[in-house]
């Protein structure tokens, strides 16, 4: 290939060369094709116009339709629990099989749903062997897969039996798909939790770690009993404002539909946070989830870090130990001495002493405001007993007359 170098750009220099591309010129578009393309475009930015038009205008007839149908779809709990083999505790075994084939083989969210809904109206109406609760499974993923996701992600019956392990034969996943279909009238349509968790944030701009952890919650309460019977709308609705919740994102204004959520609901959806399913909190800690799945569990260890915080206690006014009050300027509330020769202040005589000279004295006695009682004489009391009354009372008085030099008082 010849290498030469334009003179009008560049100075001649021995070092390099300078590779052009004039001989590879880039073919130039037909008008006509080039006029096609632009108006293929134009045609996709009305179609989707019109189509914004039409859902808004038609939004309430739509979700009167969603709420018709998930009132005739919803399974019957009370019906499972009198099943004879399979019970509530197979039930998460099960459902980490179908998630880790329903991501295996990269189906869409309402898929999942779907799946667990006919499986579960299945059960409502059938009796169920154990040996055959994981083929039911696989053919409700089989039937969901056809109805709604994308064609060339359909499993196979070999997928499956792989999946299975060779546990069941083809032709027992081909009776078992048209025993279901037959069991549910041929009804499979059924209004999923995500179809209306799509109508919630309609109005509200994307927000993909609401969304994601919104879906996480939902489908760890595909876990649970309680929320077999519970209607979609009232789910999803819940799952929303929780997600917000977590994140700390504004909620909905209280005319959107999306802020009508059962608050039990919530409550019993924030129940069942705290210990989800490996296979499921794997699935959404991946970058394809916003990994919300960490989010939630760093929120976690936050409320039990709070809600295990004990303030520290106030110190205690009174001391166990404390020691007798000495005069000190500045402790606390004296302490009463044992040894009434030791005190120093005013001593307030007893209400009622034994001594016949103290029988007609007053029953109380105030000294500066504070009245203290006693109910036997001080030990180095000496009371005259053949002297008069106003002789006592002298004796008493002269014996405890207040010292100039103290500035403090105690009590009892």
């Amino acid at each position: 290939m010849a290498f030469h170098r334009p003179a009008s750009s560049y100075q001649p220099c021995d070092t390099f060369f300078v590779e052009t591309y004039d001989d590879f010129r880039v073919p130039r578009m037909d008008p006509k094709e080039h006029a096609r393309l632009i108006a293929r475009e134009r045609q996709y930015a009305i179609a989707d116009e019109l189509s914004k038009v039409t859902s808004d205008e038609l939004r309430e007839d739509i979700v009167s339709h969603m709420l018709d149908m998930e009132a005739a779809t919803l399974p019957d709990v009370e019906s499972i629990d009198i099943q004879t083999e399979i019970q509530w505790f197979m039930r998460p075994y099960l459902l980490d099989f179908l998630i880790e084939a329903h991501t295996a083989f990269q189906l869409l969210p309402t898929t999942l749903f779907l799946t667990i809904n006919l499986l579960d109206r299945y059960c409502s109406k059938r009796v169920v062997y154990k040996r055959h609760y994981q083929l039911v499974g696989c053919a409700a993923l089989l039937i969901a897969a056809k109805y709604g996701d994308k064609k060339d992600r359909v499993p196979t019956i070999k997928e499956l039996k792989s999946m299975c392990c060779s546990l069941y034969d083809d032709d027992m996943f081909i009776q078992m798909e048209w025993h279901v279909l037959q069991t549910l009238g041929w009804t499979i349509g059924h209004p999923t939790v995500d179809s209306f968790l799509q109508v919630a944030v309609m109005d509200s701009p994307y927000e993909p770690e609401v969304e994601h952890l919104a879906l996480y919650i939902l489908e760890i309460a595909l876990f649970h009993r309680e929320f077999v019977s519970k209607p979609p709308s009232d789910l999803a609705r819940a799952s929303l404002a929780l997600s917000r919740c977590i994140l700390n994102r504004p909620q909905p204004r209280h005319t959107e539909w999306a802020a009508q959520y059962d608050s039990m609901t919530l409550v019993g959806l924030s129940q069942e946070l705290h210990q989800p399913s490996q296979v499921l909190a794997r699935k959404y800690s991946s970058a394809h989830y916003s990994r919300v799945s960490k989010l939630l569990e760093q929120f976690l260890a936050r409320q039990a870090s709070i809600a295990s915080y004990t303030p520290p206690s106030p110190p205690s006014e009174v001391p166990a130990e404390s020691k007798p009050y000495n005069g000190e300027i500045g402790l606390a509330t004296p302490q009463k001495n044992n040894h009434l020769s030791d005190m120093a202040g005013y001593l307030t005589p007893p209400i009622t002493p034994e001594n016949e000279a103290f029988a007609h004295a007053g029953n109380s006695h105030f000294v500066k405001g504070a009245m203290c009682a006693s109910p036997t004489p001080p030990p180095t009391m000496q009371y005259v007993t053949s002297q008069p009354y106003h002789q006592a009372e002298a004796t008493y008085v002269q014996q405890f007359q207040p010292q100039p030099q103290i500035a403090f008082q105690t009590g009892f």
